[in-house]
């Protein structure tokens, strides 16, 4: 899998505003949970109708008895027998000290029934022969006990066949002689902006609930995770909603219900599932393995942003650039390297960054797949057999960076700064080294100072950052940056391009030179 940088947080006023988890009812009290999500249905008929039917009743009618509640309980920590709250401390002799130790030693005396944390949620048979049942992962997460609840409140134990927090999915599977109904999975792609959905679930904890509305986008990312791809619908969605099912006209699934937009936790007609297309997937790992088993290609990437793409002579911004590559990794030996632009991955279009994560997530362990990047000003492809995400993130690779063993200790003497693109730049010493945490065989130019009105500070970038190449060439002292820039100006060139280490961390920053 490429593992795709985190945006900052002035880019992220959606994500605040979003709700997650399902009702949740704490024993003897009342709702106090929530979550809700929504998922945008695409996938009609080939030739979908051009007019809202006269009634979804028809289609509900066959539809609900394959929609079910999820109820967990997940009991809550108690403090160990024997050992009681903290008396207040008064002074010495004082009576109160005596009335709070008597009080304490009488509760703690009575026999207390343990307390459990109840919450509801909702899901959908896939296959009534076997008993599976679908719903996301953060309404089964952490519990104890898990209860299927059928249309007719039939209440069947479930046991948890496997779940991933990556795309928020969690497989049940259910032992029962009582009849069930399954729905099967549609072709979320397959959807439009503007298409009918139907929405069912458990909001608020009342059973079965149904809701319609419309397709109001695609491709929705909501920075919940690396495959973030949500299908966004207008149908009323609120808490308790989480895990089930939208369907298209042809009553098949075409998305997870699993957020929603909304200030206040009730639905405000903006609400996310998860697309069919990437369940299926996840679903049918989940049951043949009980986990999931991705694909990997080890490399940290970013997106192109138009300043970027002048720099590297791209004629667009579309693809998924290289900021770090994993020692050892996919693409490591494959041949990939920092600053190629992924453009292909096995013979698909990567017009975007967040969509390498994906493709890469979906293609076959151990198969070789054609690469296509675009590397100094032109287009070269490379082969790469695809590695396993799950047993990379069990040895710890995904956190490693380049390999930092056979780099060379640099021993620059102390520099007078010296300053370009609003910057001043110093070679790195030992002292620059210890103040800014920099790696001990960390190679570049150290950034010192940024002014506030400068293009770089507008770039993020800031004092202790280390440059390590500019225009895709290493640097090692601060003339060697000044020298590259003034040959990108000579050249013509509205922006140059560095690649910055942030302890640890690298990312390439296109600098206008205007």
């Amino acid at each position: 899998m490429a593992e795709a940088r985190p945006r900052k947080a002035g880019v992220r006023p959606l994500v605040a505003a979003i709700v997650w988890g399902m009702t949740s009812v704490m024993a003897g009290g009342a709702v106090i949970g929530a979550l809700a999500g929504a998922a945008p249905a695409q996938a009609q008929a080939a030739t979908p109708p051009r007019n809202a039917p006269g009634s979804f009743a028809d289609l509900a009618e066959k539809l609900l008895p394959a929609v079910v509640n999820i109820s967990t309980s997940q009991n809550a920590p108690q403090r160990p027998q024997g050992q009681r709250p903290e008396i207040p401390q008064f002074p010495p002799g004082s009576p109160f000290e005596d009335f709070f130790r008597d009080f304490f030693d009488r509760q703690q005396q009575q026999d207390q029934p343990q307390r459990k944390a109840t919450s509801l949620g909702s899901g959908f048979v896939i296959d009534a022969k076997n008993g599976y049942v679908v719903t996301n992962n953060h309404v089964v997460q952490d519990a104890d006990e898990i209860t299927v609840i059928l249309q007719d409140d039939t209440n069947i134990k479930a046991e948890l066949v496997g779940k991933d927090s990556k795309t928020d999915l969690a497989l049940l599977k259910i032992k029962t002689s009582h009849p069930l109904v399954a729905v099967p999975f549609g072709d979320s792609d397959a959807m439009r902006v503007g298409d009918w959905v139907l929405a069912i679930g458990n909001p608020f904890g009342l059973g079965g609930s149904v809701t319609a509305g419309i397709i109001s986008a695609r491709q929705r990312n909501i920075d919940a995770g690396p495959y973030d791809d949500f299908l966004q619908t207008d149908a009323s969605i609120n808490r308790g909603n989480s895990g089930g099912p939208m369907f298209n006209l042809n009553g098949e699934v075409i998305g997870i219900n699993t957020a929603i937009f909304s200030p206040s936790g009730g639905s405000v007609g903006i609400g996310f599932a998860i697309p069919s297309n990437l369940a299926k997937q996840v679903v049918a790992q989940l049951k043949e393995y009980g986990k999931t088993r991705r694909g990997w290609l080890g490399v940290r990437i970013q997106a192109v942003t138009p300043e970027i793409a002048e720099s590297l002579g791209l004629p667009n911004h579309k693809g998924a650039l290289v900021a770090s590559v994993t020692p050892e990794g996919p693409a490591a030996k494959g041949g990939i390297q920092a600053g190629d632009v992924v453009t292909k991955f096995d013979g698909k279009e990567i017009d975007e960054m967040r969509r390498l994560p994906r493709v890469v997530a979906e293609t076959g362990i151990d198969k070789a797949v054609p690469v296509e990047v675009w590397r100094k000003g032109k287009s070269q492809t490379v082969q790469v057999k695809v590695g396993e995400l799950e047993a990379a993130e069990e040895q710890g690779l995904l956190a490693a960076g380049p390999d930092e063993k056979q780099q060379p200790k640099d021993k620059a003497p102390a520099q007078k700064p010296t300053e370009t693109l609003g910057m001043k730049l110093t070679a790195i010493t030992p002292e620059l080294r210890q103040q800014y945490e920099i790696k001990p065989d960390m190679k570049g130019v150290v950034i010192t100072e940024v002014a506030g009105n400068s293009t770089a500070a507008e770039k993020g970038l800031r004092a202790g950052d280390v440059i390590i190449e500019v225009g895709q060439e290493e640097v090692r002292k601060p003339e060697d940056v000044t020298a590259k820039v003034q040959k990108a100006k000579e050249q013509s060139k509205k922006s140059v391009l560095l690649l910055v280490d942030r302890k640890g961390d690298l990312r390439f920053v296109a600098i206008p030179l205007s």
